[in-house]
C-alpha cells in the first residue's frame, strides 16, 4: 500500500474553502488506493483523512504527546511520537509522497526538512530517496520565489540552477496533485 503524507494547518474549520480541499484531496487519493498519513489532529489533517476514510482508505495519524488532543475520529492508525521532530521524521518515513497545504511554521518546518533531506540525498539513505513533493496551489509560492534567488548571493547574475528547485512540484488542484501522483506511485 502506498502512503501520501499530507502537511497542512490544524486552524480551518469545517466551513473553510481550504478544509473542503483537503477533504477532496484525501477522498481523491483514497479512491486511488492511497493511504493517507498526517499529524492526526484537526483542521487540514482532519478533513485529509475524513475524506480518504469516506473512500474506504486506510488514514495514519502521527501524533505527539506535547499536545494532549486525541486523534481526530477519521484516523485509524495512531503512531504516537515522544517529540515535535520525531513527529516530522515519522511523518516523512511514512509517505512514499508528500503533498504540502496550506500552513504555518509547523507545515514550513515539515516542508523544509522533507525538502532538505531529499536535497542532500539523506533521505536516500534514511527512507528510500527522492519522492514526489508537491505544493497544492500557490500558498507557498513566495517561499519558491525566496530561496530561488540563493543563486545571487554568489553573483547578480547567476548562470545555474538550484537541482533543490528540481524536487518541487506546484500543482493548481486536487485532480492535477491525484494525477502526479498515480502516475509516479505506479507499482
Amino acid at each position: 500500500m502506498k502512503i501520501v503524507t499530507i502537511f497542512g494547518s490544524s486552524l480551518p474549520p469545517e466551513r473553510a474553502p481550504a478544509y473542503q480541499e483537503a477533504m477532496a484531496l484525501g477522498r481523491a487519493l483514497g479512491q486511488r488506493g492511497l493511504a493517507v498519513c498526517n499529524g492526526g489532529y484537526g483542521g487540514l489533517m482532519e478533513a485529509s483523512a475524513r475524506g480518504a476514510c469516506d473512500a474506504g482508505a486506510h488514514t495514519i495519524g502521527v501524533t505527539c504527546c506535547l499536545w494532549s488532543r486525541a486523534a481526530n475520529p477519521w484516523i485509524k492508525e495512531e503512531v504516537h511520537t515522544a517529540s515535535f521532530p520525531e513527529r516530522i521524521m515519522t511523518l516523512i518515513a511514512r509517505g512514499d509522497a508528500y503533498v504540502v497545504l496550506p500552513g504555518g511554521t509547523g507545515t514550513l518546518a515539515e516542508l523544509a526538512l522533507a525538502w532538505e533531506l531529499m536535497n542532500k540525498s539523506v533521505l536516500a539513505a534514511t527512507v528510500g530517496g527522492k519522492k514526489p513533493l508537491l505544493l497544492l496551489g500557490s500558498y507557498w509560492q513566495a517561499v519558491i520565489d525566496c530561496l530561488d534567488q540563493e543563486p545571487k548571493l554568489a553573483s547578480p547574475t547567476p548562470d545555474r540552477h538550484l537541482a533543490a528547485m528540481d524536487l518541487i512540484t506546484v500543482v493548481p488542484d486536487v485532480a492535477a496533485a491525484t494525477q502526479v501522483l498515480a502516475d509516479r506511485l505506479r507499482d
